[in-house]
This record gives C-alpha cells, structure tokens and sequence, in this order.
C-alpha cells in the first residue's frame, strides 16, 4: 500500500497507549513506506509544576514534558535500529502551544535526534484542551476568533515543519457536542494562517482522526486543502494521530486521494527536518 503516517503516539504520550514497536508492526503489516513516531510535547507545561506555581487542572494535564522529551528520543533512537531496515522510522514530535515561549521551542526542536516536528495548537492561553472544555460555560465564535490568532502567530514564526490537524477545535465542537462553529466565518483567518504557512516553507497535514470519530471529517477539510495549494503551498503529509497501534495508517488511503484531488502529486515525510518525497500521481 502506497502511503506513510506521520503522526502517531505511544504510552509516553499521557493519552497514548502501546509501544513504539506496536506501531511500526502495524505499519509493516499495512505495507506503509514511512511512520513518524510523534509524542506529545506541551511547551507550555515543559517543567515542573513548582516552576509554574500550578497544578493539574484535570487527569490530561501531565507536567515535565522535559522528562518525556528525552523518554521519546532514546525511543525512537532505539526502534530505528530495531526497524530501520524495514521501515523508515521517523523521530519526531508533536510540540503543543510553542507561541507561548518561541525561545524555548526553539531549543527544543534544535535536538539533533529530530528528524520532524509537528506544531500543533490544543489549548488556549488561560484554559484547557479544547477536549476537556465546557461549551455549555464557552463563547464558541470567541473561542474560535482566538483559536485562529493564536495559531497565526504559531503559522507566522514558522521554525516547525508541518502545522498539525488545523481546525482541532471541531473535533470537540462539531464532532462530539453538535454544535456549530461557523468555520466559513473565519476564512480570512484562516487564509492567513495558510499563507504565512507557504511564507514559510512550513506544510500541512491531513490529519485522518476525524474520519473515525464522531466530527468524520479530516482536520483540515479539501476546501482548506485547496485554499493552502491556491497560495503556493507543496507540502503535505497524512496523519493518522493514532494513539494506539490498532489506528496506525488509518484514513491514509482517503487522505491521498484528498491531497490528489486538492492538486497535490506528492506526499512527504521527514528525514534530519529535511522534506523526502513521494509521487503519488
């Protein structure tokens, strides 16, 4: 099967259950060409709970991400030796909310054992993962108006290589409360955030977790696809943000026929946070 998953998480991840061995066995097993095995990394929550004065807010917010960093590196060091030959094992992360200190994300991403980074936005300064969100408490075109700011200043410093499941909140809003976003009103916002992308040379997922969830969508959906094509951008990976081996490579068939029909004749994943390509048409 022609296809990579550049986005996957085990049990370092806090939601993520399995092992970095569990994965790739499942990506052989659906003949995937490359797997990026991408933990959870929050800047915000980098250090220890004493360095913020803070305390978990509910069982999701794990603190000492620092700890889990270096956890994820000796990992994927050692299953690119286990699997390397049959596989490319790709050693990334996914780093949470890096707009909140640009200085040290920017230590972070320069370890050499990287070959790929994903920037991802899942929380709001001042509150909780969009999953753990009362919408009932919320103003969802507010939360929306700041998601959108946020991740273009995230989009606008650009020393990531891919911006990870655009439209996160709708797996929440949308998928599991059945409530509407209005997206289309935020086109503008959403255009810029796309265009400081190709300014960049930063690209874009297709993150397939929608399609088995209840939103059934991917993050982001064509018309965004076609918008981020329209400005110049080239780079496209899939992801399966998968949390358990089970999910590995699922959606991937759906998201190459969605990059092809947005224009796309490639697919990349990383190598030492250098793009490597595949034809896909």
């Amino acid at each position: 099967m022609l296809g990579i998953d550049c986005h996957t998480h085990t049990s370092i991840s806090p939601d993520g259950t399995g092992t970095a061995g569990g994965l790739c066995r499942s990506a052989i097993s659906k003949g995937l060409q490359a797997l990026a095995i991408t933990e959870h990394i929050e800047l915000n929550r980098w250090f220890s709970e004493e360095h913020y004065g803070a305390s978990p807010r509910n069982q999701w917010e794990k603190f000492e991400y620092c700890d889990r960093m270096e956890k994820a590196m000796k990992q994927n060091s050692s299953i690119k030796d286990s699997y390397g030959s049959r596989i490319h094992v790709v050693s990334g992360i996914e780093l949470g909310q890096p707009h909140l200190d640009f200085g040290l994300a920017e230590a972070i991403i320069h370890d050499i054992r990287l070959d790929y980074v994903i920037a991802s936005l899942h929380e709001l300064h001042g509150k909780t993962d969009f999953f753990c969100l009362d919408y009932n408490r919320e103003s969802i075109p507010a939360l929306m108006d700041q998601y959108f700011k946020e991740l273009l200043k995230i989009c606008q410093w650009g020393k990531f290589d891919v911006l990870g499941h655009l439209t996160y909140p709708l797996r929440y809003i949308e998928g599991e409360h059945g409530l509407d976003a209005e997206i289309e009103k935020h086109e503008e916002q959403i255009r810029e955030c796309l265009k400081a992308l190709v300014e960049h040379g930063c690209g874009l997922e297709i993150n397939t977790s929608g399609l088995r969830q209840p939103y059934g969508k991917t993050f982001p959906t064509l018309d965004i696809l076609k918008m981020y094509r329209e400005y110049g951008g080239e780079m496209i990976t899939i992801g399966s943000d998968a949390h358990r081996p089970e999910d590995v490579g699922k959606g991937v068939q759906e998201g190459i026929a969605m990059a092809a029909e947005a224009g796309f004749q490639y697919l990349c994943y990383f190598h030492e946070r250098e793009p490597i390509y595949i034809r896909i048409i």
